[in-house]
Parts: C-alpha cells; sequence; structure tokens
C-alpha cells in the first residue's frame, strides 16, 4: 500500500496544479514529470510522509493523543524535511520543536483535504470504534473541522470495507451511508481543488469507475488539480480491494527518486503493517 501511494503521489505531484495541455501531453505513465513549483521529479510529498506517520504511530503505539500525533509528524518531517507542504504549515513544522509546541503555533481550522491524505492506512484497524477515534483524533490536531473530521473517518472506512469487509466496490456508497459518512459526490468530473469535499469526492469517483492501478492514475491525474492527493488516496485504497488489478508500472517503481525512505523502506512498512492487523506476512 506505501510504495503505491508514494509512487501516486510522486506521479500525481508532476501535474499538480498544472496546465491541461501538459496533462494532455505527458500523463501517458511512461515517465515521472517535473513538479511546476518546486522543479523536483519522481519525489512524493508531504501526502506520503504524513502517511507514513500514520502507520509509524500504528506499528508502535497503543495511545494516540494530540500531542503523541504531533510529536511524530514533526519527527517525520526534521528527519526528512521536503517539499511539497503548503508555505505556511512547511513553516509551522520547521519552527516547532515538538508537537506540543506545533499544537500551541497551530489554528486548526482548515477545510482542505490534509487530514483525508493521510487515512487510508487508518482502515487497517479491525475495530470500527477505534478506527474512527485515531482518524478523528489526527484530523484534528491540524484541520478541527468537521468536515475535514468526516473526510478523515470516509477515508479510513472505505479502506477497512476493503481490507475486513472484502467489500465490493459497487457498494461502496451504501456502506459509507449506513455508517453514517456519506453525502460525497460519486459523480465528480472536474478540476478539484484542495478542500476536503472535493478531494474525497474525485477520489471515491475514480476509484469506482476503473478496475486497475494504471487507469486509475491516468484517471486522477486527468481531472487536473490537486492531482498527487486525489492520486495518493485512490491508488491506496485500490490496494484494498480485491477486484483491483494491482499493475503499478515498473518504471514508476524503478524511477522513483528516494533513498532513505524509498522503496525499501516503504516496502517493509507495508509488511508490517499487514502482519499486525491481517496477520499476513
Amino acid at each position: 500500500m506505501l510504495v503505491e501511494i508514494a509512487i501516486a503521489d510522486a506521479y500525481g505531484a508532476g501535474f499538480e496544479f498544472s496546465s491541461e495541455k501538459k496533462v494532455m501531453l505527458y500523463n501517458d505513465l511512461l515517465s515521472y514529470s517535473r513538479h511546476d513549483l518546486y522543479g523536483f521529479s519522481g519525489k512524493y510529498t508531504d501526502d506520503t510522509q504524513m502517511t507514513i506517520a500514520i502507520v509509524e504511530l500504528m506499528l508502535n503505539n497503543e495511545e494516540y493523543t494530540n500531542e503523541i500525533i504531533a510529536d511524530k509528524f514533526i519527527e517525520c518531517f526534521k528527519r526528512d524535511q521536503r517539499l511539497g507542504y503548503s508555505k505556511g504549515f512547511y513553516q509551522l513544522l520547521s519552527s516547532s520543536e515538538s508537537g506540543f509546541d506545533l499544537i500551541n503555533k497551530i489554528k486548526p481550522n482548515s477545510e482542505r483535504n490534509g487530514a483525508a491524505m493521510r487515512s487510508v492506512p487508518i482502515g487497517f484497524f479491525k475495530e470500527k470504534a477505534k478506527l474512527l477515534d485515531f482518524a478523528k483524533t489526527q484530523a484534528q490536531v491540524t484541520h478541527n473541522t468537521p468536515i475535514a473530521i468526516r473526510s478523515s473517518c470516509a477515508i479510513a472506512l472505505a479502506c477497512h470495507f476493503g481490507i475486513h469487509h472484502k467489500g465490493k466496490l459497487s457498494n461502496l456508497k451504501q456502506f459509507l451511508e449506513v455508517e453514517g459518512y456519506a453525502g460525497w459526490d460519486f459523480g465528480w468530473n472536474k478540476e478539484v481543488s484542495i478542500k476536503a469535499f472535493d478531494t474525497v469526492s474525485a477520489v471515491f469517483s475514480c476509484l469506482i469507475k476503473n478496475s486497475n492501478i494504471k487507469s486509475l492514475l491516468q484517471s486522477c491525474v486527468a481531472l487536473r488539480g490537486d492531482t498527487d492527493s486525489v492520486a495518493s488516496i485512490a491508488v491506496g485504497l485500490a490496494c484494498c480491494f480485491n477486484e483491483y488489478d494491482k499493475n503499478l508500472p515498473q518504471n514508476l517503481i524503478a524511477d522513483l527518486n528516494e533513498s532513505t525512505y524509498g522503496i525499501q523502506f516503504l516496502s517493509r512498512l507495508d509488511k508490517e503493517l499487514k502482519k499486525k492487523f491481517t496477520c499476513e506476512k
């Protein structure tokens, strides 16, 4: 899952808020494109780094307080500072020495997609109550608004539906309705903003319209806008459903421009996550 999230994030980052012309010309899965603002290519962004933080918490902690979660966000950022965060949040992470420090500086009133973009692995929790509690708590650290919290819970529940219920994508909308986390636009077909509602709607729409990761990744980018967030969440969720063909392009795996926290590191976390929460090796 984490390998796929990172690849989708890095691929999508090359088209983040790019022109329609660029997307039409280069959204072919043949290579990574350069980020229009930062100039990097083949590198994942904050979406993956914060997802890594969530996974490490799940693997090593039994208690999840706001401060513990914020500490982990700081730790992951400080050990591997990277571009992709919003300017304001990047400055907050850079200037904060601890989770306590971050919590006291941040104004968590955002309705953006930051809480949802790191929520996919939370669905590995078998106990739904624990899943929802963690999804809400981690969202509140940075995005303490109703829509952001709902977005975190909805994405985590979608993962849970695929992994533990062995659910079908055709039943995902109904499952979310039963759980009380419905209301998303499953027919989304326009450019995607950084708002939580828009991003989650685009994710679910692309997810149910495709059946393999290659076409899913291209569909997420084709919408344009916040392509890295949509792609990383959607591809992460696709890994949870047996009906999806996991045909991640091998050239993108080989060309991921990461070393210390690259494929080997991500693969190890993937194995540990599956072993702890699904008894798979």
